[in-house]
């Protein structure tokens, strides 16, 4: 359990700004994470590497020369959201473009992906890295396509490097998929991790056993297998990564380093008893290990386990692996990048001017503030079923990432709308709120789809009917294209796209705004209710697809149930049908 914390909720943001006064040579806050204390040098890439708070010191902890440029940390086992993602960049970001590092987790690829298209559309070059060295999520064939675990610090430490050295944004990106490819991870866990506040495990491994093939984010193993000694543990672990070594000809002639990581619970000693079978093991079958980390370097808050992670080295991923960095959390002698200047500010959402807007549009901008609060209530209303849908096969937080969107979005329009900001701007803000907030797939999603509403509205005139229709999917549009998923794979998406594709059809013949809603709703309701005969293919509870069979996916739900209420409020608003 956490013994030190004040409020549960805040507990992330507590201990980042607690790091940052610890740390002040090396960062300074930005809004949702840390940058260097120092400017970029100008026209240098910069690195930004960022995930879910609890995995310390992943990523707050390896900012700084030689390694990151910011770090972007969301909730706990959430990703940061795109606003905090796009402020940390846009703070470290000086001429040479952004390289975006994660771990390929679908909240993480969601919030980033959408804080690089803004960055994009403003004129950043950003290039995206999705860290996947985890080889229990998935095949050899599929390298890329795995999660992200501890292999996270070898492709960032190896990007920094490159960076330092004098890489432009492209070399950078060539780097850091060189090192995401040559690297292999393998985790196991003997008890679950407790969140903070919460009283109980996440999961418990039966006394005797231990999981194989962890996530970090407090999912259990892919199965389980009698306990082991610490040479046994180590065999299994080893084992595993050396399956996919490449061949020893050419760049690559059995040099590699090891990362072998504490996941919270499992002390030094411990790992150095791993490690001691690693490395003898490593010795017999011909191997030169170079610069083997041994500790903590990504957590999972005070879960019991291990991973071992094991890169395949050339001469220029050897090179940029032992060059110095400076960070607090992992040094390498001292960095030698010339000195630079110390930064004068960092981007803080909120402060940007509020566009004029027409009395017209301010008008429908006070209709949009009322319908984010009734998808407020309906959220809350509902908070508790949506979490039980999820924790079927997910993490049980599906309510409370609407409950918590839904809020922000509401509080977001009002206050804009409060400041004079027409339809457009209104819900440009809301979509920004909704996705920090809420933060996970279904936030990202969210701000995407209000987003790309508001892009059809316009700050200089009054919102019409048929606008609202093309709003409503322009922003299924965006989920589908952000997201990635198509119908049948479990998702929002099953009852989104029906829902587009009826309101149009009736919509074109009634021209009736709210009754088209209406039954647009229906049929998002019947095809959410299809999903329980369908296993998830994508997202987070994939890897656990079998135990959603018989329940509806949490997100095509929860769509369906706002675009019921919807309906019934454009039903009871006049001038809507």
């Amino acid at each position: 359990m956490t013994y030190l914390l004040n409020d549960p909720a805040d507990f992330a943001v507590d201990a980042l700004r607690g790091y940052a006064a610890a740390h002040p040579a090396h960062v300074m806050p930005a809004h949702g994470g840390v940058v260097r204390s120092t400017e970029t040098p100008e026209n240098q890439p910069a690195l930004v590497i960022g995930g879910g708070s609890g995995h310390y010191p992943a990523f707050a902890g390896w900012v700084g020369p030689g390694l990151a440029h910011g770090a972007p940390c969301g909730n706990i086992f959430s990703s940061p959201s795109a606003s905090q993602v796009y402020s940390v960049s846009r703070s470290a970001e000086n001429g040479g473009g952004v390289l975006l590092g994660f771990g390929n987790y679908a909240g993480d690829v969601l919030h980033f992906g959408q804080a690089a298209e803004k960055l994009r559309a403003e004129g950043v070059d950003v290039r995206i890295i999705k860290v996947s060295d985890d080889i229990a999520s998935g095949p050899a064939e599929s390298h890329r396509d795995r999660r992200g675990i501890a292999g996270d610090l070898i492709v960032f430490k190896i990007a920094g490097a490159a960076i330092a050295a004098g890489a432009d944004l492209d070399e950078a990106e060539r780097v850091a998929w060189k090192a995401n490819d040559a690297t292999r991870s393998f985790g196991v866990a003997f008890d679950g991790c407790t969140l903070p506040g919460a009283g109980e495990a996440l999961f418990h491994v039966p006394d005797g056993q231990m999981a194989i093939g962890l996530g970090i984010h407090g999912e259990p193993g892919i199965r389980e297998v009698p306990m082991g000694t610490a040479s046994e543990v180590a065999d299994l672990l080893l084992n595993g990564v050396l399956e996919e070594e490449p061949e020893r000809n050419g760049p690559y002639s059995g040099r590699v380093s090891v990362v072998l990581n504490g996941l919270g619970a499992v002390k030094y000693e411990e790992l150095f008893v791993v490690y001691g079978r690693v490395a003898e093991r490593l010795s017999e079958k011909g191997f030169t290990v170079v610069a083997p980390e041994i500790g903590e370097h990504v957590t999972s808050l005070n879960m019991a386990g291990l991973s071992l992670s094991i890169v395949f080295l050339d001469d220029e991923l050897e090179q940029y692996w032992l060059a110095p960095a400076d960070t607090p959390a992992f040094r390498r002698s001292a960095a030698q990048e010339p000195s630079a200047p110390p930064r004068t500010g960092v981007h803080v959402p909120g402060e940007d001017p509020i566009p004029e807007a027409a009395e017209e549009s301010r008008a429908s901008a006070a209709g949009i503030v009322q319908v984010l609060e009734m998808l407020r209530d309906t959220a809350a209303e509902h908070e508790e079923h949506f979490g039980r849908l999820d924790a079927v096969a997910g993490d049980g937080d599906h309510g409370q990432g609407m409950a918590y969107g839904t809020r922000g979005a509401a509080k977001a329009g009002s206050e804009a709308a409060a400041k004079g900001a027409g339809a457009r701007t209104v819900l440009l803000h809301a979509g920004d709120a909704w996705a920090e907030e809420a933060g996970g797939t279904s936030g990202a999603l969210w701000g995407a789809a209000l987003t790309a509403a508001g892009s059809v509205f316009d700050d200089t005139r009054a919102v019409a009917a048929p606008e609202i229709v093309q709003a409503l999917a322009a922003g299924i549009d965006a989920v589908v294209r952000l997201g990635g998923a198509r119908p049948g794979d479990k998702t929002m998406v099953d009852a989104a796209l029906p829902f587009r594709d009826v309101i149009a059809a009736e919509f074109a013949s009634t021209g009736d705004l709210a009754g088209s809603v209406k039954k647009a709703a229906a049929a998002a309701q019947e095809a959410a209710e299809a999903t329980a005969g369908i296993t998830s293919r994508l997202g987070r509870s994939r890897i656990l697809g079998e135990k959603s069979l018989g329940t509806p996916d949490p997100g095509a739900h929860s769509f369906s149930v706002l675009m019921e209420a919807l309906g019934s409020f454009l039903s009871s608003s006049p001038g809507t049908s």
